[in-house]
């Protein structure tokens, strides 16, 4: 669903799952890929998800991509949690780049272990990777449960071999089977600086990856699709070759660029 001022998106692949069917939709300038997987493959479902804010006033944007199994449940109890939070976290996304992001670590964290949502939790069958993106100004936050990807493409970055920002977490989920029921939850977390110029983010899950036939595990061949191309081709592109190589999984994406004007980290003996 997207609201009438088309600054969010929430979805679930149990109210359409788009097998047979690549789809793209648009909001403000993030593109939105969805693809539930080839009948012929035997697929009949999509357990997928995502949730997309976005605030140009504020210049952030809040992204979150669901990956569940054995139901949908998880996927859509995670939306349903982080939409009635919805005002709270919107209200540090709108603070200062140095409050908000330091806050974020906190509020996450405490989101996931509220005891209501815990118990929710242990009532739903099955469970799903969760991937949590935040864009403000400059930087880049990101908090990852399970093996959902995000990848930064720059070209100074893509020069010195880096464009995975988080690594895929087996045998990690939030649901049934929950990381944060353990003495000790596990998650990985991260922020970035964009780099000045041209910032293209790309998030995705396992669906993409895991294609036979196809090297989309590669970073590299994912960021070749968008070479001289917009970025709504480019998603198509992934999605129609995934479609041709029979993949079974269901794969969704989403994607958009940020222009950095800033001066981003250099060495203290490169002159800027």
């Amino acid at each position: 669903m997207i609201n009438n001022d088309n600054s969010e998106i929430t979805w679930v692949g149990s109210q359409k799952n788009y097998v047979d069917e690549p789809n793209i939709e648009k909001i403000n300038d993030i593109v939105v890929g969805r693809f539930g997987g080839n009948s012929s493959a035997g697929q009949y479902k999509n357990e997928d998800g995502c949730l997309i804010w976005v605030s140009d006033e504020m210049d952030w944007e809040f992204v979150m991509i669901l990956d569940a199994h054995n139901s949908a449940e998880s996927a859509e109890l995670i939306i349903k949690q982080f939409e009635q939070e919805k005002l709270r976290i919107q209200k540090v996304l709108n603070l200062s780049d140095s409050i908000a992001l330091k806050k974020m670590d906190a509020l996450i964290l405490e989101i996931f272990q509220q005891p209501r949502f815990l118990s929710d939790c242990r009532k739903i069958q099955g469970e799903t990777a969760c991937l949590i993106v935040i864009r403000k100004d400059k930087f880049l936050w990101w908090f990852s449960v399970g093996d959902c990807i995000v990848h930064l493409f720059s070209e100074e970055l893509l020069e010195m071999g880096e464009s995975q920002l988080n690594q895929r977490s087996f045998y990690e989920w939030i649901g049934q089977v929950n990381t944060f029921e353990l003495d000790v939850p596990c998650f990985s977390t991260g922020k970035k600086e964009l780099r000045q110029g041209v910032n293209h983010l790309f998030l995705t899950t396992d669906g993409l990856a895991e294609c036979p036939g196809v090297d989309f595990q590669n970073p590299l061949m994912i960021n070749k699709q968008f070479k001289d191309t917009s970025i709504e081709a480019g998603v198509w592109q992934l999605l129609k070759e995934i479609e041709q190589h029979q993949v079974r999984d269901s794969t969704t994406i989403v994607t958009w660029k940020i222009k950095v004007n800033k001066q981003a980290s250099l060495p203290s003996n490169m002159k800027s």
